[in-house]
């Protein structure tokens, strides 16, 4: 429940940052996409000092403000009661030490796999959220699409984040630590959920692999 008022309130965010902007925008007022974009624009909605913004747009844009600060101190009070779960339980604990997964995506996991031992291998689990790829296979010829997107939408975009995230860095330079990543990346897609189903069903912690020696 935590999780899912959480990706509400985030909904809600992203819907007052674009309403800012969009009204904003109509007296030819923008900023930098991020946060410090949005920070700036705060600012000038509270100082009250640009005549390019009438007295009762700048009272809609004040409104819009109180909402938004009071989303963004619910979703840090549910990072904070997710990091608490997450420090009180040694597989969410275990789960994070694979690259790519913080205790968002870790809690996520074990509240929604409260058995993993219901999926027979590792493949089942990436199918049941969603992350394996549609077949359109033809004259014995196999051809793998996109992924189906079948499942739990939620975890499944958690878990690309995460990867995502850590190719970034990988292909930015992190370290030798990244090495491993890079020659996976060369052979096929990572496999953040495989991996964390073989943690939950064993009991095992996780292993960075060794790069192949040149």
């Amino acid at each position: 429940m935590v999780h899912r008022t959480r990706k509400l309130v985030v909904r809600q965010r992203i819907a007052l940052v674009n309403a800012m902007r969009a009204h904003l925008a109509e007296f030819g007022i923008v900023a930098g996409v991020g946060r410090n974009g949005v920070d700036k624009l705060l600012k000038l909605i509270e100082a009250g000092d640009d005549d390019r913004v009438p007295g009762p747009a700048r009272d809609c844009l004040l409104a819009l403000r109180d909402q938004l600060i009071l989303a963004r101190q619910q979703i840090a009070d549910a990072d904070k009661r997710i990091l608490a779960c997450h420090r009180e339980d040694e597989l969410s604990q275990r789960l994070e030490e694979i690259p790519g997964v913080g205790p968002l995506i870790a809690t996520a996991l074990v509240a929604s796999v409260p058995d993993p031992h219901i999926f027979k291998s590792a493949r089942d689990l990436p199918a049941w959220i969603g992350l394996v790829p549609k077949e359109r296979s033809t004259g014995g010829k196999k051809r793998p699409g996109h992924i189906s997107k079948a499942g739990d939408k939620y975890l499944r975009s958690l878990l690309m984040i995460g990867a995502f995230s850590l190719i970034k860095r990988a292909k930015l330079g992190g370290g030798t630590r990244c090495v491993w990543l890079l020659e996976l990346m060369a052979r096929r897609p990572i496999k953040v959920a495989r991996i964390a189903w073989a943690l939950m069903t064993k009991g095992t912690r996780f292993r960075e692999p060794m790069p192949r020696a040149a």
